[in-house]
């Protein structure tokens, strides 16, 4: 098939530009960015439109997202995103129909199902609401944008759409790249999970995922992609912090993340998922559990001089 992938220049897209390649297809990565075949801002409905006149694809991927760089520590830090989720998304299906596409996958996350409380049964698409009334306005402009995505290419006459309800990435580009340089500058310190977890997911296996919608996935059809550790979040950055030797995070507690109420929301929040519908309609599983993806990884990185 031939791929039109909008966030081909992120972690994700560009893993996903090197799986789709694998696998036989062609893709052509639109976005701002110089790493894109075709240039324009997602945000720019006629700039979108113009970069991608006079082409032809067979699907559409969109995996932007604008939190390159971002701490993802405040809720505007997540404003970039939400307007990429909805708006992006409303001009990347008005591209999709003018290339003649009729497949498209996004990328989406587990908050959507809500942050929060959500007990230990993990979530099913399907059985379990994917972006329910929030009561707080911040969190919920998050999760309504996540909403709002998969709403919109459901919805979308003459297009199959298949979303990927992504668990929190770790691995190769992130764990290294993110996690590592503030743990080796002590510059992240962890609350205690007080037996919350969240469900995570290797950026290699996420990549896998796209590849798998793309070729197998149902007709507006939702898949949660997770492995199969649920970790809390202070226990995945200890593990990352021992995998490469780095200094261990220092525990606060939590109310001291208030100047952070983003990630105060995500350390408050108890959510794993089932991937059970991925595993038996796409074929996908994830590769191994974390701490042994983590210590693969510490093994081939350089250490920091």
């Amino acid at each position: 098939m031939r791929i039109l992938l909008a966030g081909a220049s992120g972690v994700l897209g560009r893993k996903a530009v090197r799986e789709l390649t694998a696998a036989g297809h062609e893709v052509a990565g639109l976005g701002r960015g110089p790493a894109n075949t075709l240039r324009a801002d997602l945000l720019d409905r006629e700039a979108v439109l113009r970069a991608v006149r006079g082409q032809s694809f067979d699907a559409v991927v969109h995996a932007a997202t604008a939190l390159q760089g971002r701490s993802m520590m405040r809720h505007r830090d997540m404003a970039g995103t939400d307007a990429l989720r909805t708006g992006g998304t409303v001009n990347l299906l008005k591209a999709a129909r003018e290339v003649g596409a009729r497949r498209i996958v996004l990328e989406t996350m587990m908050f959507g199902y809500g942050y929060g409380e959500h007990g230990d049964r993990p979530l099913e698409e399907g059985r379990d609401e994917y972006g329910p009334r929030v009561a707080d306005p911040r969190e919920r402009a998050h999760v309504d944008a996540m909403r709002a995505k998969e709403d919109l290419a459901f919805a979308a006459d003459g297009l199959s759409a298949v979303s990927l309800r992504y668990g929190l990435f770790y691995g190769e580009g992130v764990s290294d790249t993110a996690l590592l340089p503030l743990l080796r500058r002590r510059a992240l310190p962890v609350a205690p999970d007080h037996g919350r977890k969240l469900s995570w997911v290797d950026v290699d296996d996420a990549a896998r995922a796209i590849v798998l919608a793309l070729e197998k996935g149902g007709d507006d059809r939702a898949y949660n992609i997770a492995d199969d550790l649920p970790l809390g979040f202070g226990t995945h950055v200890r593990a990352v912090a021992e995998a490469f030797g780095a200094p261990r995070p220092m525990s606060v507690p939590r109310w001291l993340f208030r100047p952070a109420p983003l990630a105060a929301c995500m350390l408050a929040t108890n959510l794993r998922m089932s991937t059970a519908r991925a595993r038996r309609e796409l074929g996908w599983e994830p590769s191994t559990d974390g701490p042994r993806r983590l210590a693969e990884l510490a093994a081939r990185t350089p250490v920091a001089v």
